[in-house]
């Protein structure tokens, strides 16, 4: 029975999970009659990996780090590519009882520095194309972290580094399995959040389950037959559940793509390995609409669609629909949960809407002065469930505003109507969601200002034409000095993830203050 008002959906737990539990085991052993089955594909070498080989290389990773001298709950930093080695090493770590740190690799070395000296890594297995934005954090006597082990992917020979494809050829592997808990800590993934600066976000054993179940069986209707793409990355909470716990949950197949998912690269995905499940964001969702060489229908095969990251413009979802007969089931996630916790279900699509509470959550909305909103009041989401992180590493200021007890703070403003779907209505803070990750104006800006024609910047989020959200800079030079657009762009990309660059520039004499100096940003979003 699933009990519901205007500001609260409480549903009974649906996913029981033994105390002793160890949740790579658990999605290995659920495919041991599929050992003959693809797992995994690499969309740009066709390099398949079968189920039962996963399985074998997995463990054989995890005795390699044990031969490594990798203690139990170790870390070890992962910046890899999409390919089937990912799910390799993640899988493999979690055998051993080692904790893996996904690491978005977008990110610049300034990101990465961080990281290592954040979580104190022991070990790093980085794709070889991604090396370079290590050169200089791999030193020995590099304050960064006490580093074991760089095991390097994506190639056969690593020169003075442990070669990973080397590792999984080694000996036979030993299914030796760590003893672990439900409630151990099973991984990290890395999030921005409202700082800009990257927090370790600290995962249990049991929540990959529990998104699997949640919502990848109780809202998508996963199943073994399915084959599924996800625009995501595996690094983003969104994107591990899209393509590694879900699919391996009941045995499906998860097709990978190490490159960037431009539109050529998508839709000649879709039609070359047919998936029926689909994983994308509204910013691709509109580049595919876009696009004039997009297939038709009859040429793809679609069943669901899904959406986060930023909410999905109505209009984008009825195009997709009336183009792909496919409803995009929008919602709402995070890394603090790991993944979505209030959608849009099959069947019971209202476009505009991020949907109602995945069964297994609860969610209230509150206002600023703490008390709870009615119905078409606007206040923040927060969110009760059994994927919350457990905290921040190393962050105990940002743990204990942001997870209130059972209650985890969205950040996002939301209301909801009489029938309990959702709007979303903006952020908290002054953080910005472009193409599904977080952007802190402030870290835009600070980058603006090293620039030596700026004397002041404010960056502000703009809607584009297909109503998402994307950085807008008001620049005020030094008096006599000027820069253009272009040359503003390519210094801010040079310096941070590419992602993150204005996309519209405003040169102004002076930036709107208050009485006290400080930019009145809210003026700025009011003209633009």
């Amino acid at each position: 029975m699933q009990l519901s008002c205007a500001n609260h959906t409480v549903s009974p737990p649906l996913v029981d999970i033994p105390r002793d539990y160890n949740a790579a085991h658990d999605l290995l052993a659920r495919n041991v009659q599929r050992a003959a089955k693809v797992a995994f594909i690499d969309a740009t070498s066709g390099e398949q990996i079968t189920y039962g080989e996963l399985s074998t290389q997995a463990h054989r990773f995890a005795n390699a780090l044990r031969t490594f001298g990798f203690a139990p709950e170790s870390r070890v930093l992962i910046a890899m590519l999409d390919t089937p080695e990912w799910p390799v090493v993640f899988l493999g770590c979690i055998l051993a009882g080692v904790v893996p740190v996904g690491a978005n690799t977008l990110l610049t070395s300034a990101d990465f520095d961080y990281m290592l000296r954040d979580s104190r890594a022991q070990g790093l297995v980085v794709s070889h194309t991604l090396l370079p934005a290590f050169d200089g954090l791999l030193d020995t006597n590099n304050p960064a972290g006490p580093l074991k082990n760089v095991i390097v992917a994506g190639v056969e020979n690593c020169a003075s580094n442990a070669c990973l494809r080397q590792l999984l050829r080694g000996p036979a592997a030993i299914e030796t399995v760590a003893n672990t808990y439900a409630d151990d800590i099973c991984f990290w993934l890395y999030s921005s959040g409202s700082t800009g600066a990257p927090k370790g976000t600290v995962h249990l054993h049991s929540h990959l389950m529990q998104t699997a179940e949640l919502y990848g069986r109780g809202v998508l209707g996963i199943q073994e037959s399915d084959v599924v793409y996800s625009a995501a990355k595996l690094f983003f909470a969104y994107g591990l559940g899209n393509g590694l716990t879900f699919p391996m949950s009941v045995g499906a197949t998860a097709v990978l793509l190490p490159a960037r998912p431009t539109t050529a690269e998508v839709f000649g995905l879709l039609k070359t390995y047919q998936p029926t499940i689909f994983y994308g964001v509204p910013t691709l969702y509109a580049a595919l609409l876009g696009d004039a060489d997009r297939p038709a229908k009859s040429e793809v095969n679609l069943r669901v669609c899904t959406s986060a990251g930023e909410a999905l413009p109505a209009e984008i979802g009825k195009k997709w629909t009336a183009h792909y007969d496919c409803e995009i089931l929008d919602g709402i996630g995070s890394t603090e949960m790991l993944h979505i916790f209030l959608s849009n279900r099959p069947g019971q699509v209202r476009y505009g809407t991020t949907g109602q509470a995945v069964p297994g959550y609860a969610l209230r909305i509150v206002g600023d002065d703490g008390k709870p909103c009615g119905v078409g009041e606007i206040g923040e989401l927060q969110i009760s469930g059994p994927s919350a992180a457990i905290m921040y590493w190393n962050n105990r200021a940002k743990t204990k505003a942001t997870f209130a007890g059972e209650w985890t703070r969205s950040g996002d403003k939301y209301t909801v109507d009489a029938d309990g779907y959702y709007t979303y209505g903006g952020r908290s803070d002054d953080m910005l969601k472009v193409g599904g990750i977080y952007v802190s104006p402030f870290e835009v800006e600070a980058c603006l200002m090293t620039h030596a024609c700026v004397f002041e910047v404010a960056v502000i989020g703009v809607l584009d034409a297909d109503e998402l959200v994307k950085p807008k800079a008001y620049v005020v030079f030094k008096p006599g000095m000027t820069a253009s657009t272009d040359e503003l762009k390519a210094h801010v990309k040079q310096q941070l993830a590419p992602y993150k660059y204005p996309r519209w520039f405003e040169f102004v004499g002076e930036l709107p203050k208050t009485a006290t100096g400080k930019i009145q940003r809210f003026k700025l979003r009011q003209q633009a």
